[in-house]
């Protein structure tokens, strides 16, 4: 799958991706990621990219053109059979989640609006982008964090990106389950606090049942 993110401050949005499970990923082709300067499609001589918002108001706002042009160039290059899904990161956005996820994962291609100062012109949200996007109830300076997370949640759930494919199997907020069941490693006892004795038994039949009671939201309460 091949990941663009339209941002004013590319190096910013590329950047996450150069550690880590992301860029051994990349680096045997399992995803790819770009980052694309805005500012590559506005009109010379100042390359402007924002402007004020009509009707009076604080702040800032991206301009249409700019990314009009880029989205067009991106659409252009992929072809017409790829599927692609262009997505505007906003706080008035579908909240996003594991559900969401698993359906972007099918998608050749996905393409992040990432919006700065007071966001982008209404009409690439309407006219030129598929869906809005929004990962939790708070403001942010810009979209570039957003995508990555997006971006991180996505990869995770395809092919060649993690390195044991069990571990997606039941784990936190699949269909199955809300969130996982607590897990402990070596010590066995750390600063007076001790793995649950179950664990250490060696009674499988017994660990199964102690993990399906505590998975879920139920079984989350530190008492």
């Amino acid at each position: 799958m091949k990941f663009t993110i339209l941002s004013i401050h590319p190096k910013l949005a590329a950047a996450f991706a150069e550690e880590g499970l992301l860029a051994k990923a990349k680096a045997k082709g399992a995803v790819q990621i770009e980052a694309v300067d805005i500012r590559d499609f506005s009109d010379a001589p100042h390359h402007k990219v924002d402007d004020k918002t009509y009707g009076g108001g604080p702040g800032m706002i991206l301009k249409p053109e700019p990314i009009a042009r880029a989205l067009q160039k991106i659409k252009s290059e992929a072809g017409v059979d790829s599927k692609i899904r262009t997505i505007v990161l906003s706080a008035k956005g579908k909240k996003f989640n594991q559900e969401a996820a698993h359906r972007l994962a099918k998608y050749d291609q996905l393409v992040f609006i990432c919006g700065r100062y007071e966001g982008i012109d209404e009409r690439i949200a309407e006219f030129y982008a598929d869906e809005e996007i929004c990962i939790g109830d708070y403001v942010m300076m810009g979209g570039e964090v957003a995508a990555a997370v997006v971006i991180e949640t996505v990869a995770r759930l395809l092919p060649n990106v993690i390195g044991n494919p069990k571990s997606l199997e039941a784990e936190s907020f699949s269909s199955e389950i809300g969130t996982e069941y607590e897990q402990y490693t070596r010590p066995p006892v750390f600063e007076g606090h001790e793995v649950p004795a179950v664990l250490q038994n060696g009674n499988h039949k017994e660990i199964e049942k102690w993990r399906r009671k505590r998975q879920g939201d139920q079984g989350r309460s530190k008492k």
